[in-house]
């Protein structure tokens, strides 16, 4: 698709919202469950181009990827109608006779850029939200993630007309052309220095945006908690997708007297759930790329190894790798978005919160204790979008919590009804009866009247 058949099709959308058939609750759930059907459908595809993209086995596509979709597709099919309701809302008596209330309404043609990390999930599920909330989207996929961008063009064509929705291929250039053009909101997942742009390009039309982003997330382990479990839960949302996940644990933050249990634990649970030799286990995840691949192999040395470190160039894999690090240390500089995790000790829990809090804000933020004095104070001391206590990842997977980040890590949150509002224009309206006209507020003024203003505004 050329740049003037872009623009063309968005100007489709945005002269047929007036009349766009989502306006009825029904047309959406019709399209939702038409998208469900057609995942279900194209399910084996999908798969296979998650498969070549990023070698993520079909118990992982699955879990991270599809049925994270389907989850979401299921809620708000079931909850579309409820949520698209006027809500009736309480009203002052000074504005006696009259009711209020709030009409949800479609911000109108949205523009959703999705990542290469999670390329089904993180396109679709904020395409489902906002659908179910009544707008017209246009989708731009990661051209890194080239085949599951395919499946993504396809699926798309297969469930909507052009003017509900479509996909629009392409790289950088592509992506900065369409932040040129003007939407009605912009949803954004990616990296803090895009996030950047995408803000900067929006604010010239006045365009809201919601940013999805990353950031360091600590993984805090104190000296109360279980070793075992806390070892086997890291294990599994650190090397999730071979680390490539916004979400992960990016680096271990332990108390210094439990290290070497708690890294003794973390090798054994990365054999039991990865085997002794990852790279060649044809269910490990790969790098995207050979920069991504570079990037994170980089960060390893034979200074700071602990465990793991093999890498094999040609099938982008790098197996789980635990090194011991600093602050000051390269491996905590930058989110890694990789198999590698840094370790790193602390005597307190206020040198923690000190510590975390002199950083930017994280996106995730994981507590592993048996204190609930511990987690209360770190939970209400630290500032982070979401996280979990004595678990990794699992908060995103809720269509109960909204996700979502804070200032450097993200603006806005999304999924459930969290993510239906995200995507709507809440209208506030009073509707004022005739039958009756109190006189108190309407000029001359007097002292009666003077008098009944300050009874009703106090």
């Amino acid at each position: 698709m050329d740049r003037d058949e872009i623009i063309a099709q968005i100007q489709k959308q945005k002269d047929g919202l007036v009349n766009s058939p989502f306006k009825d609750y029904k047309n959406r759930v019709q399209a939702l469950k038409t998208l469900k059907k057609n995942i279900l459908e194209m399910e084996n595809e999908i798969a296979e181009a998650l498969k070549k993209d990023l070698n993520k086995s079909p118990f992982e596509s699955y879990m991270s990827e599809i049925g994270m979709v389907l989850s979401e597709l299921t809620y708000m099919i079931k909850h579309c109608k409820k949520f698209s309701k006027p809500k009736r809302v309480g009203t002052p008596l000074a504005q006696f006779p009259s009711k209020s209330y709030k009409i949800p309404s479609a911000y109108g043609c949205v523009l959703i850029i999705s990542p290469w990390n999670y390329p089904f999930m993180l396109a679709i599920d904020p395409l489902v939200d906002a659908i179910a909330a009544g707008n017209s989207v246009v989708l731009k996929p990661s051209e890194t993630s080239h085949n599951v961008s395919q499946v993504l063009e396809k699926l798309i064509k297969k469930t909507f007309s052009p003017e509900q929705g479509f996909v629009v291929m392409g790289g950088r250039d592509k992506c900065s052309f369409l932040l040129d053009q003007e939407f009605d909101y912009i949803f954004f997942t990616g990296s803090t220095r895009v996030g950047k742009l995408v803000i900067q390009k929006a604010a010239e039309h006045f365009t809201p945006v919601t940013l999805e982003m990353g950031g360091k997330s600590p993984c805090i382990v104190d000296e109360t908690a279980n070793i075992e479990l806390t070892a086997k839960r890291i294990v599994f949302g650190k090397f999730l997708n071979c680390g490539q996940t916004c979400v992960a644990p990016d680096y271990l933050y332990c108390h210094k007297s439990i290290k070497g249990k708690l890294v003794k634990e973390i090798e054994k649970q990365i054999v039991l759930q990865y085997t002794v030799d990852p790279i060649n286990n044809p269910n490990y995840p790969k790098m995207i790329n050979e920069r991504q691949f570079n990037s994170v192999k980089n960060l390893i040395t034979k200074d700071n190894l602990v465990f793991g470190g093999k890498s094999n160039e040609q099938l982008l894999k790098i197996e789980p790798t635990i090194v011991n690090s600093t602050f000051d240390d390269e491996p905590m500089q930058n989110e890694i978005f990789g198999p590698v995790l840094p370790v790193v000790c602390f005597d307190s829990i206020d040198e923690v919160i000190q510590r975390v809090n002199s950083l930017p804000k994280p996106l995730a933020f994981y507590v592993f204790s048996s204190s609930k004095k511990n987690q209360d104070k770190l939970l209400n001391s630290c500032d982070f979008g979401g996280g979990c206590v004595n678990d990794t990842i699992i908060h995103i997977a809720s269509t109960n919590l909204g996700f979502g980040g804070l200032k450097e890590s993200g603006i806005g949150a999304y999924h459930g009804k969290t993510g239906f509002d995200t995507f709507t224009h809440y209208k506030s309206i009073v509707d004022k009866k005739t039958w009756l006209d109190l006189p108190f507020r309407y000029q001359p003024a007097s002292k009666i009247k003077d008098f009944l203003i300050r009874m009703f505004l106090k």
